[in-house]
C-alpha cells in the first residue's frame, strides 16, 4: 500500500512540523492521511516505526535535492556551490535534515535508529560529486563544499549571498609549497 504509507508520512511530517515528537499522536496522523490506524500499524509497526521511517525519508529527499543539483547543466564549481547552497537551505527549513548533518538530535525529534550519520551522509555527498565531477570540474574540492555547507550549518550566521560560496569553492587552491 504505497500509497498510503506515502500519505501517511506527508501527515507525519506535517504533524512534526506543528509541534514535538513526542506530541504527535497516531489517531491524529491516521486521521489526517485518511487511513485507520490499523493501516498506519500495519505499515510501520507502531510510532518508533514511523519516527525511523520519516528520518530515513529525510535523509533520502536531502540525497535526491543533492544530485539535482550535481546534474544541472552549470560547470564543476558551480554545481559544488549548488550542493553546498542546497545542504544549507535543506537544513534550516527541515530539523531532521538538520539533525542527520549534525548530529544533534533534541527531544522533540524522532529517534534516528539506524539512520545514517553526519560522516555517512558527508561521505555520500563527496562520493556523489566526485562520481559527478571531473577532476578539471573541481571534483578534488567536493570534501569542501561538504564542510563549508556544514560550517554554515552547524554554526548559522547570515545566509550566504548568491554566489558568495562559488566564490569560495573557485578559489585557486593552496598546497604546502605555496604558503
Amino acid at each position: 500500500m504505497p500509497a498510503a504509507r506515502d500519505s501517511l508520512l506527508e501527515a507525519a511530517g506535517a504533524a512534526l512540523s506543528a509541534r514535538p515528537w513526542p506530541s504527535v499522536r497516531m489517531v491524529d496522523v491516521a486521521a489526517a492521511a485518511g487511513v485507520s490506524r490499523q493501516t498506519l500499524y500495519n505499515e510501520f509497526g507502531g510510532k518508533a516505526g514511523l519516527g525511523r521511517a520519516l528520518v530515513r525519508r529525510a535523509a533520502e529527499r536531502y540525497l535526491d535535492g543533492v544530485d539535482r543539483a550535481l546534474s544541472t547543466p552549470a560547470q564543476g564549481p558551480e554545481r559544488l556551490a549548488a550542493v553546498a547552497e542546497w545542504t544549507v537551505r535543506a537544513a534550516r527549513a527541515h530539523p531532521l535534515v538538520r539533525a542527520l548533518l549534525t548530529g544533534c538530535w533534541d527531544a522533540g525529534l524522532p529517534a534516528a535508529g539506524r539512520a545514517p550519520g553526519p560522516g555517512e551522509l558527508t561521505r555520500a555527498v563527496r562520493d556523489r560529486a566526485a562520481a559527478a565531477l571531473t577532476p578539471a570540474e573541481g571534483g578534488a574540492r567536493c570534501e569542501l563544499a561538504v564542510r563549508l555547507a556544514l560550517s554554515y550549518v552547524i554554526a548559522p550566521g547570515e545566509e550566504p549571498g548568491p554566489g558568495e560560496l562559488l566564490v569560495l569553492l573557485s578559489a585557486p587552491s593552496r598546497t604546502a609549497a605555496a604558503r
